[in-house]
């Protein structure tokens, strides 16, 4: 997995490209980032499936602040990514959540 950021000088965003790679994706059909900037919905973000078979997905977030996120394949798995900047505890499970920081 990997997160890659791209600052915007005219924008107080930052251009931020999630990727799950064919071997973490495994068989999965479809792929949804979900997290506090989608307000959880599970639907909104539907991650793009490359030909590669890697799946990814770029969005502009604020800066200057955190975001709580997860992956969900196949609408019933979930994973954090392994290159999140941090992780922090869910208040709704015995889990954490991937935080990306921009």
């Amino acid at each position: 997995m990997s997160i890659q950021k791209q600052y915007l000088k005219t924008k107080p965003v930052c251009k931020v490209t999630f990727t799950i790679p064919k071997d973490m994706a495994g068989s999965a059909g479809e792929v949804f980032l979900v997290g506090e900037f989608n307000n959880w919905d599970a639907n909104s973000h539907p991650m793009i499936h490359r030909k590669d078979g890697d799946f990814n997905l770029t969005i502009s977030l604020e800066k200057g602040r955190e975001y709580q996120f997860r992956y969900l394949l196949d609408g019933h798995v979930w994973e954090n990514d392994d290159r999140a900047d941090k992780y922090v505890r869910s208040p709704y499970g015995d889990f954490d959540n991937s935080v990306v920081v921009v």
